[in-house]
């Protein structure tokens, strides 16, 4: 990659900014169809979420607010925990409103179904998820996903709001970071 400092892993790219772009343009346009004449509130998973919340916003043309939600399944690499923390809350109730979750990368389906059931535990009118990410392979356990970016297979990416031991977040592209989960079981 244009940049990369020597010592760095070798990075190859699987999503361009431009594939990106375009899949970010055509998940608002769904929503914009399926949520016509409503509001809709946002609540974004940090931290890798935040870019595709951004992009997203930018082209929805519906009424919408949003609101953040931090949690924490990771170990200091690519392995999950399995144990989901909250980190950073709701500032506001989504009682009676139509929320869309807003993850980055969904995988074994452990921290997506935490959240999605803490969520429905305050009430909301309805409740959907977007994701940027899916990995079906690595499914623990069962999840609706409603807005999906790309399917990619079992490989740890980085880029695009997605880190390795908080590097890589500001790449343009999404790419395979090579020898991540080797690394991790050394």
């Amino acid at each position: 990659m244009a940049g990369e400092k020597s010592g760095e892993k070798k990075l190859k790219s699987l999503f361009t900014a431009e594939q990106i772009q375009q899949r970010v343009r055509q998940i608002a346009s769904e929503i914009d169809q399926q949520y016509a004449g409503r509001s809709v509130h946002l609540v974004c998973v940090l931290k890798g979420a935040c870019i595709f919340l951004a992009d997203i916003l930018r082209h929805l043309r519906l009424e919408t607010s949003v609101d953040f939600i931090c949690v924490w399944s990771y170990e200091q690499g690519a392995t999950s925990s399995g144990e989901v923390r909250i980190t950073k809350d709701l500032d506001h109730s989504i009682a009676g409103r139509d929320v869309i979750l807003v993850e980055d990368i969904v995988d074994t389906g452990l921290t997506l179904n935490y959240l999605c059931q803490l969520l429905l535990r305050r009430n909301p009118q309805s409740l959907r998820v977007a994701t940027l990410l899916d990995k079906p392979s690595r499914r623990i356990q069962p999840v609706k996903l409603d807005y999906v970016g790309f399917e990619i297979p079992d490989h740890f990416v980085v880029g695009y709001g997605l880190d390795y031991q908080q590097r890589y977040r500001n790449l343009p592209d999404i790419c395979l970071l090579p020898d991540a989960e080797e690394s991790e079981r050394v």
